[in-house]
């Protein structure tokens, strides 16, 4: 029997599964949402080989799924080629013509009714396709968080990452105009978008789905006083790591204090994995369960001064009812309420303040997760938020 449902064909960057980065989890939730309403053709770029399980995971969402391997040449040739255009060198690194004609296949066998393109990243692959209604996901304004880390980095680095970040600027404002609709996580990156119709941008959050409410594991044990979760190789999430390994830490020593501290997430940098060899750090990577770690740490810490956009960490971690402490930056995306829902610390003083609060009034610290959790719950729901993205 033929589906009675609308074809709906989207593009990302990554395929959406494991859950280990930020556009991995909001693409895969959307589809997941999405999938009631539409028949979903899911079209993936990707660097690596993808495991048939997480295809499986997929398969449950999606009319047909297409993967498209970057061939590592084209991207070297046309990341060379791009410094010669005033285009971002991610768009050279993620746009390959061959992949373009296969797209294009796709699209007129599937002839989809919408597109829905996640990030300026594959916007190329279907930017010239006027007959289908279109929506972009900007996500962040990736260009700020680059910007914004071009600050702190040193010689080529910063130069590289400055080019970077006004190109990207550049094309944030001029790949608007091909799109329809547009979406963006938070009102603080929406501002950061330069196009005269900003406004017309349709902020649609993440969320948090029953997955991490009410977890409970009886053998769980509180066994750190500090516990950082993320994407550990990820720029901002590896400058997070090292402040509280190089600030916060000896703050406290000095004060004959030993703090530990659990680093919890993918991929973790050579320069985070160094951490392992102190005695009161452990640095765990990859776990099937990424609730254990949050559950295993008194106090949710997240030193975040680059990179823009919500955190998914803090919204996890305040849902399974971990206390946190972060930085203006990271809440201003968030909304949360200093005090409240968790604490706001952007020196090296209000962070120890903030830790020695938490880590000694237990009834300060109860108030705080139960106000989070109750604070996410009614702010932050993956069903809410898909069914804004205008189409």
């Amino acid at each position: 029997m033929a589906s009675s449902k609308k074809t709906l064909l989207m593009t990302t960057s990554r395929f959406p599964f494991p859950l280990e980065k930020g556009d991995k989890l909001r693409a895969y939730h959307q589809i997941k949402e999405l999938s009631k309403t539409y028949d979903i053709v899911l079209c993936s770029l990707t660097r690596t080989d993808i495991k048939q399980e997480w295809k499986n995971e997929l398969q449950k969402y999606c009319k047909s799924i297409h993967i498209f391997k970057l061939n590592y040449l084209v991207i070297l040739l046309n990341t060379f080629k791009i410094i010669f255009t005033n285009k971002p060198f991610q768009i050279g690194y993620f746009y390959q013509k061959s992949i373009q004609k296969k797209i294009n296949i796709i699209l007129e066998k599937t002839k989809p009714s919408l597109i829905f393109c996640q990030l300026i990243r594959t916007s190329e692959y279907v930017k010239n396709i006027h007959s289908i209604p279109k929506t972009l996901d900007y996500m962040d304004a990736l260009s700020s968080g680059l910007l914004r880390r071009a600050e702190n980095a040193k010689l080529i680095s910063k130069f590289i990452l400055k080019l970077e970040g006004n190109r990207v600027k550049v094309y944030e404002n001029k790949i608007f105009d091909y799109f329809n609709n547009h979406t963006i996580i938070s009102k603080q990156d929406k501002k950061l978008i330069q196009h005269p119709l900003q406004k017309n941008i349709t902020v649609i959050p993440n969320g948090i789905d029953d997955y991490f409410y009410n977890y409970k594991n009886p053998n769980l044990k509180k066994t750190y006083d500090l516990v950082f979760v993320g994407n550990l190789s990820y720029p901002p999430n590896i400058e997070s790591c090292t402040y509280i390994i190089t600030k916060l830490l000896p703050a406290f020593k000095a004060k004959g204090i030993n703090l530990s501290v659990l680093l919890s997430g993918a991929n973790p940098s050579p320069k985070v994995q160094k951490y392992n060899t102190l005695g009161n750090v452990t640095v765990s990577g990859w776990v099937d369960d990424i609730r254990e770690s949050y559950l295993k740490g008194k106090i949710f810490i997240a030193p975040l001064f680059i990179g823009t956009g919500l955190q998914n960490k803090l919204l996890e971690a305040m849902a399974l009812n971990t206390p946190c402490i972060t930085t203006s930056l990271a809440n201003n995306a968030l909304g949360g309420e200093s005090g409240s829902e968790l604490i706001i610390a952007n020196t090296l003083s209000e962070f120890v303040d903030g830790i020695n609060l938490l880590l000694n009034n237990e009834l300060t610290s109860k108030r705080i997760t139960k106000n989070a959790q109750q604070f996410v719950k009614e702010n932050f729901n993956w069903e809410t938020s898909v069914n804004q993205i205008p189409f």
